[in-house]
């Protein structure tokens, strides 16, 4: 059974930092974990994805050069650094696993597995 758990949201200044962290169990082979948020009002983007074997990565452009994902695999856990965070990137963030996601230019579509999300909110 696949799980998920993201940590690590809360309130940051314009300008601050959060890492959150998605740990995931239950599979037993590669997969790919993907970050993903959503606002009020508007529809769920993706941001990053990283796989868990070659550690090759993706980003939306809105968070290139200040989000970067990463994994330990030891711990089967994958985190996001954001940096220079902006008020619009306030959202709740989730994050998604599949065995085939995080590939090529459709890298953020066909995650089968969901965490539950946390709420990143940067405001001052």
């Amino acid at each position: 059974q696949v799980q998920l758990v993201e940590s690590g949201g809360g309130l940051v200044q314009p300008g601050g930092s959060l890492r959150l962290s998605c740990a995931a169990s239950g599979f037993t082979l590669d997969y790919a974990i993907g970050w993903f948020r959503q606002a009020p009002g508007k529809e769920r983007e993706g941001v990053s994805c990283i796989r868990r074997r070659d550690g090759s990565t993706y980003y939306a452009d809105s968070v290139k050069g200040r989000f970067t994902i990463s994994r330990d695999n030891a711990k089967n856990t994958v985190y996001l650094q954001m940096n220079s965070l902006k008020p619009e990137d306030t959202a709740v963030y989730y994050c998604a696993a599949d065995p085939l996601a995080c590939s090529g230019s459709s890298w953020y579509l066909f995650y089968d597995y969901w965490g539950q999300g946390t709420q990143v909110t940067v405001s001052s």
